[in-house]
């Protein structure tokens, strides 16, 4: 499974409910102060986001889950030039 798509789809329930924690403790204070209100919320999704993405990050290393389409790209290339020469060798005895 894509990392990428774990952490878009995994970042769905975790926002709802970090929205069902936070808005409602926050309402008058949006009504006194809208604007630092805004950025202190904005803050706090942002570091959940932070967290969120480092947390799937190191699950996906332990793992060894490596989606890295660069990575991905230079060890498919390995493969196919190892494939390629057992595949010659094999056939040329």
């Amino acid at each position: 499974m894509s990392e990428a798509f774990v952490n878009s789809f995994g970042s769905y329930p975790i926002g709802y409910g970090l929205g069902i924690m936070i808005l409602p403790v926050s309402v008058g204070w949006i009504q006194e102060d809208p604007f630092t209100a805004n950025v202190v919320i904005t803050a706090i999704y942002a570091t959940v986001s932070f967290g969120r993405s480092y947390f799937y990050r190191r699950v996906f290393e332990r793992f060894g889950i490596d989606d890295n389409f660069i990575r991905l790209g230079i060890n498919g290339i390995k493969k196919l030039k190892f494939h390629s020469k057992f595949f010659h060798t094999k056939n040329e005895k």
